[in-house]
C-alpha cells in the first residue's frame, strides 16, 4: 500500500521533482565518466611513459572523486530538504487523516529508492555514452593510437558508481525519517502561510558596511594583482581569501538593506507594472538569502577560475612545445666542482672528479659513440664572474625591485654565455641572432616576472664588469630567448657578451656548466625511440653513481607536457562541472521552494485581475535577480582571481587564457543557464492556476 502511495506520489509529482532527478542523473553520469578513464585508456597505444603518467591520473582523479561524493552528497541533502518542505501540506492532511510519522517516514523511504534507483540506471546509460565521447577526449590529450578502439563499459566504475550513490541516499532517508519526527501538525499545515519578516536595515548601517567590505575587497584585489609580489607565505593567501569570503557575506547583506530603500525611494520605478511585487518578493526570504548568495557566488568564482586555469595549462603547454623543445637532446653537466662542495650539494669523489670532464669525455667513459647518433651538434658554457651578481645587474633598481620581489636572491651569481656560442644555438634552434660591440651586453630572458624586473635595470643603463672591463646595454630591455629546453618559459636571465670578454680556457674553475645540443641521426619516431633510449637510460652500467651527466629530450618533454596538460585538465573540469552544478542545483531548488512558498500570492495576482503574462514576467524577474546577483560578484571576483592565477602559472605561457575563458563561459551558459531556465519553467508550473 505505502508502496504504492510512492510510486502514485513520483508519477504525480514527477515535474517537481524535475531538478532534482536532472541533477541526480548528472551527478551519476559525472561520477561514472571521470572514473571510467582509467577503463577507457587500456586500449590505447602509448609509450611506458606516458602510461605511467596515466596512472597517476585516474590515482588522482580517484581521490578526487571522495571529495566530490561529499559534495554530491550535501547536494542531495540539501535537495531533499527543500522537496520535503515542498509537500508540508500533503504531510500534514496524511497526519490529519491518521497517518503516523513513521509510515510517512516509509513513504518517503520508497520514494528515495525509485528516484535513486531511476537515476542511477538513466544516469549510469548517459555516463556510458558519454565515456566514449570522453575516450576520444584523452586519445586526443595524449595523442595515443587509437585504431583498436572498441566500445567499452568500465565495471569498476559502475559499481563504485553504485557504492557511493547508494550510501548518499542511504544519508538521505535517514535525514528524511530525522526531519519527518520532528515535524508538527499546525507547522505542516499552515507552512505556505508563514513567511519571513522583511526588517528595514538602518541605511546608514549598511552604506558603512558597505563601504568597509569594498575597501577591504578591493585591498584583497591589490593583493592579488599588482601586489602578489609582496606576498611573502601561503598564509598570507589564506588571509586574503578569508577577506574575500567575509565581504563577500557584507556586500551581500549591505546591499539586500540598500537596494530595498533605493528602489522605494525612486517611486516611478517602484509601483511600475509589479516591480514592487518583485522587490518584496526577493526580500521575503532575506536572511537566508544572504548566506545562500554568499557560498553559491564563492562556488561560481572557484569554479570560474579552476576552469579557466586548468584549460590554460593545456592549451599552453601545447603551444609552448615547438618554441622551446625545437631539437631532439639537450645533455647537461656540472663542471668544476670544487672539494669543500662536495658535503654541502651530496656529491661523491667520483662525481666531482667527473666534473672536470667535459660531456664529449664523459660520453666515452659510457661507452656511448655520439657521432654515431647525433648531428646538428653545438656546445655551450655556462660562465661565473664571482662579484657579477643579480644586484649588480639591477643598479639603480635594485631597491625598487626588493621591495617589489622581496624573497628573490639578490647575491645569485649571473650566468654569463659567449655571443657565438648562443648565435649558434639560437640558429639551431631557429630564433634571432645578434651582434655586439667590444663593450655590449644584452640579457636573454623569457620569464615575465623576471624580464620585467630586468628591464628596470636595463633602463637605468646599468654598468657591469667583467675581469676589470665595464660593459653597458646594448638594448634596454631584454631580448627573448632560451637555451635549455622546457615546456615552459623558465629563463630567468641570462647575460650575453662579447666573445673577447670570455678569454679562459675549457678547464677554467669560471666554467659552470657545459651542454650539448643537437638532433638524432633518424628518419622514423621508432629509431628515434631507439636512440633517446640509448641516451636517456637509468643504467649507465653502472656508472650512474659516477657521473654528472643530465639534461632532457624532446620526446621526455613532450610526454610530460601533455601528461601534466592532461592530468590537470581532467581535475579541472570534474571539480569545476561539479562545482558549477551544484551552486546551480542550489540556487534552483530555493527558487522552486520560493515559488511553492509564494503560489498563494500569484493567485491573489490574478484575483485582483493582473494577466498570466505580468505574472509571468514578475516571475521570470525574480528568478533572473536570484541567478544573477551571485554570477556577477563572482566575475568581479573572477577578473582578479584568473590574474592571480596567470601569476602562478606564468611559466605555462598565457597565450591560449583567452580561449579558456571563453570555454568556461560556454561551460556557465550551458549548464548555469539550463538550470536557470528549467527553474522557471517549473516554477511556472507550481504557481499555474488549477
Amino acid at each position: 500500500m505505502l508502496f504504492k502511495l510512492s510510486y502514485k506520489n513520483i508519477k504525480k509529482s514527477m515535474k517537481d521533482y524535475a531538478i532534482y532527478f536532472f541533477t541526480l542523473i548528472l551527478g551519476v553520469a559525472i561520477f561514472y565518466v571521470f572514473n571510467a578513464i582509467e577503463s577507457q585508456t587500456v586500449m590505447m597505444k602509448v609509450t611506458s611513459s606516458t602510461r605511467e603518467i596515466i596512472e597517476l591520473m585516474t590515482n588522482m582523479l580517484s581521490g578526487v572523486s571522495v571529495f566530490v561524493s561529499f559534495i554530491l552528497g550535501f547536494l542531495i541533502i540539501y535537495a531533499s530538504r527543500f522537496l520535503i518542505k515542498r509537500r508540508n501540506k500533503e504531510f500534514g492532511i496524511y497526519l490529519t487523516l491518521g497517518m503516523s510519522k513513521r509510515k510517512i517516514s516509509l513513504i518517503l523511504f520508497f520514494e528515495t529508492i525509485l528516484i535513486g534507483l531511476l537515476s542511477l540506471v538513466i544516469g549510469l546509460i548517459l555516463g556510458v555514452l558519454l565515456s566514449q565521447l570522453m575516450s576520444i577526449l584523452v586519445a586526443n590529450m595524449f595523442e595515443a593510437d587509437m585504431t583498436n578502439f572498441t566500445f567499452v563499459f568500465s565495471e569498476d566504475a559502475m559499481i563504485k558508481t553504485f557504492i557511493y550513490f547508494g550510501i548518499m541516499y542511504l544519508l538521505v532517508m535517514i535525514f528524511n525519517t530525522i526531519q519527518i519526527s520532528k515535524c508538527k501538525l499546525i507547522d505542516l499545515i499552515y507552512s505556505s502561510k508563514k513567511s519571513e519578516k522583511i526588517k528595514i536595515k538602518n541605511s546608514f548601517l549598511c552604506i558603512i558596511i558597505f563601504i568597509i567590505s569594498s575597501i577591504l575587497l578591493g585591498y584583497a584585489y591589490y593583493k592579488v594583482t599588482s601586489g602578489v609580489n609582496s606576498i611573502a607565505s601561503p598564509r598570507e593567501i589564506l588571509t586574503i581569501m578569508a577577506i574575500g569570503a567575509v565581504t563577500t557575506f557584507l556586500i551581500f547583506w549591505s546591499l539586500s538593506g540598500l537596494i530595498l530603500k533605493l528602489v522605494m525611494s525612486m517611486k516611478k520605478v517602484y509601483y511600475k507594472g509589479l516591480n514592487s511585487f518583485i522587490l518584496r518578493q526577493v526580500s521575503s526570504k532575506i536572511n537566508t538569502t544572504v548566506f545562500s548568495m554568499t557560498i553559491i557566488c564563492l562556488m561560481l568564482f572557484v569554479t570560474i577560475c579552476v576552469l579557466s586555469s586548468s584549460l590554460s595549462i593545456k592549451n599552453s603547454m601545447t603551444a609552448n612545445l615547438k618554441e622551446l623543445a625545437p631539437v631532439d637532446i639537450l645533455l647537461s653537466k656540472t663542471r668544476n666542482i670544487p672539494m669543500e662542495f662536495a658535503n654541502d650539494y651530496g656529491y661523491n669523489a667520483d662525481q666531482i672528479e667527473d666534473s672536470y670532464d667535459t660531456i664529449d669525455e664523459t660520453l666515452q667513459k659510457l661507452g656511448i659513440q655520439e657521432d654515431e647518433y647525433l648531428t646538428d651538434q653545438v656546445n655551450l658554457y655556462y660562465y661565473i664572474e664571482e662579484n657579477l651578481t643579480l644586484e649588480s645587474t639591477l643598479g639603480k633598481a635594485l631597491k625598487q625591485a626588493k621591495k617589489t620581489y622581496p624573497s628573490l636572491d639578490y647575491q645569485s651569481p649571473e650566468v654569463i654565455v659567449k655571443l657565438s656560442d648562443y648565435n649558434k644555438v639560437a640558429q639551431l634552434y631557429g630564433n634571432k641572432t645578434y651582434q655586439l660591440k667590444e663593450d655590449e651586453y644584452m640579457i636573454i630572458a623569457d620569464l615575465d616576472s623576471m624580464v620585467k624586473l630586468r628591464n628596470e635595470g636595463l633602463k637605468e643603463n646599468t654598468i657591469i664588469t667583467i675581469d676589470g672591463k665595464n660593459y653597458h646595454p646594448k638594448y634596454q630591455e631584454c631580448q627573448d630567448g632560451f637555451i635549455e629546453m622546457s615546456s615552459n618559459h623558465i629563463n630567468a636571465g641570462i647575460l650575453v657578451v662579447p666573445d673577447t670578454a670570455i678569454d679562459i680556457k675549457e678547464d677554467s674553475s669560471q666554467i659552470e656548466k657545459e651542454f650539448l645540443i643537437a638532433n638524432y641521426k633518424a628518419e622514423t619516431e621508432e629509431e628515434k625511440q631507439e636512440i633517446e633510449e640509448i641516451f636517456t637510460k637509468s643504467d649507465y652500467q653502472g656508472m650512474e653513481e659516477k657521473v654528472l651527466l643530465g639534461g632532457n629530450t624532446k620526446l621526455s618533454i613532450y610526454e610530460a607536457s601533455v601528461g601534466l596538460g592532461a592530468l590537470v585538465t581532467f581535475i579541472g573540469l570534474y571539480l569545476g562541472i561539479i562545482f558549477l552544478i551544484s551552486s546551480a542545483a542550489i540556487l534552483a531548488l530555493k527558487e522552486l521552494s520560493e515559488s511553492t512558498d509564494n503560489k498563494e500570492r500569484f493567485c491573489m495576482l490574478r484575483k485582483i485581475g493582473t494577466d498570466e503574462k505580468m505574472i509571468h514576467k514578475a516571475l521570470f524577474w525574480q528568478i533572473a535577480i536570484f541567478f544573477a546577483f551571485p554570477l556577477i560578484l563572482a566575475m568581479i571576483h573572477s577578473f582578479f582571481g584568473i590574474q592571480f592565477c596567470s601569476f602562478i602559472l606564468e611559466t605555462f605561457g598565457e597565450e591560449k587564457m583567452l580561449a579558456s575563458v571563453g570555454m568556461t563561459a560556454i561551460f556557465l551558459i550551458v549548464i548555469y543557464g539550463g538550470y536557470f531556465i528549467l527553474t522557471y519553467y517549473c516554477s511556472k508550473n507550481i504557481i499555474k492556476e488549477k
